[in-house]
């Protein structure tokens, strides 16, 4: 097997991060210190699921670019932990399969919904108490999962965002990063605080509850990862969640007085 240099690992580790979650990263850290420099936290709105054109089918095609391209850097995670191993001419060839490495495949898909809907459950009930406790105290901005015209392709494309965010998500600071920490001769414990920090850090941009709040989820979802070696659970609870909020959001917030 063709085993990567720990230099190597570090620069592709860095790449991967520079593409996809270390630069929401960056960006949050960003757009927070923007929104406290001007007007109290509490004031602020975070729009979770914006439209990109007032033209409705221009609109659709943005969202679904944004949603494409978004995914590319899980495709270079999977190319990167795909094992290749020298065949007798010195040429690579493909070795074990990354999604089954990362359990990212239909193998149990019974458990794997169970168990997925059983952390939704987990995480999604307390973070209604930590959103309006965070509103109470002034820490978090007002969130706002989708502003979305109403169209035919509206809850569709929001599912399909919640998707993408499960996907990308638990792949890449889950899977993905606690396998490199692990090469690098991390402990485990390591490893889970700095994917939790990551997770909580890219969600600053929503204020200092949020980033709680998914930093608490981070540490939950990577010791379930560490017992099960799947990600395909904490994917499938990822997406529950955010399409509970995004469709429940465009369908019933307006009704309630949230839109």
């Amino acid at each position: 097997m063709l085993v990567p240099s720990r230099r190597r690992l570090r620069l592709e580790v860095w790449i991967v991060l520079g593409l996809s979650l270390g630069q929401s990263a960056v960006y949050s850290v960003v757009q927070l210190l923007d929104k406290l420099t001007k007007a109290p936290l509490a004031q602020g709105t975070s729009t979770l699921n914006r439209s990109q054109s007032s033209r409705e089918y221009f609109d659709l095609t943005y969202q679904l670019l944004d949603i494409i391209f978004a995914l590319v850097p899980v495709v270079l995670v999977i190319y990167f932990l795909t094992e290749h191993r020298a065949g007798l001419s010195g040429s690579s060839r493909r070795g074990a399969s990354a999604f089954r490495k990362l359990g990212l495949d239909f193998a149990r898909p019974g458990k794997d919904v169970l168990q997925g809907l059983g952390l939704a459950a987990l995480i999604g009930i307390p973070s209604l108490g930590l959103y309006a406790a965070g509103r109470a105290l002034g820490i978090t901005t007002a969130i706002i999962p989708s502003a979305l015209d109403s169209y035919w392709w509206t809850v569709p494309v929001l599912v399909l965002s919640a998707v993408r965010h499960g996907i990308v998500e638990e792949v890449i600071v889950v899977g993905y990063l606690l396998d490199r920490l692990g090469k690098f001769g991390w402990s485990m414990p390591a490893a889970i605080f700095v994917s939790s920090m990551l997770r909580g850090s890219y969600h600053l941009y929503q204020g200092f509850g949020p980033f709680i709040g998914n930093a608490v989820m981070g540490v939950v979802f990577a010791l379930v990862y560490t017992r099960t070696r799947r990600v395909m659970p904490l994917v499938i609870a990822h997406a529950v969640l955010d399409t509970v909020a995004f469709v429940g959001f465009s369908l019933f917030g307006k009704a309630i007085g949230l839109g």
